[in-house]
């Protein structure tokens, strides 16, 4: 089972996988905030993610991605500050634990 989490202001996302009423893992996309209309959310991911897999230590992945997508697809200087300020954001939101990272994350994937 996995719990999504789509803010409509921060700039990611985030994936909890619950195994036993603990999460295990997570995945953040970091994205400009998320849009809901007509019922529907959606959102455009950044290319940028945070992760933790399974007792494991947070990582950041799709570097790489991100660089080649920002050339390909001529993204905006200011689009690629926002997505780096995110990222670190992202990375001081899951450290000090807070929403929707309270308690949760941090202290169940050890």
């Amino acid at each position: 089972m996995s719990l999504e989490y789509f803010s409509l202001k921060e700039w990611f996302t985030a994936a909890m996988e619950i195994e036993e009423g603990k999460i295990v893992a997570a995945y953040c996309n970091v994205a400009k905030p998320s849009l809901f209309d007509n019922g529907e959310i959606s959102f455009i991911d950044l290319d940028l993610d945070y992760i933790q897999e399974k007792y494991e230590d947070w990582k950041v992945v799709d570097e790489d991605e991100f660089e080649s997508n920002s050339m390909k697809y001529n993204y905006p200087v200011e689009l690629k500050n926002e997505a780096v300020e995110a990222l670190a954001k992202l990375k001081e939101a899951v450290r000090i634990g807070s929403f929707p990272f309270n308690n949760l994350v941090l202290s169940q994937l050890r």
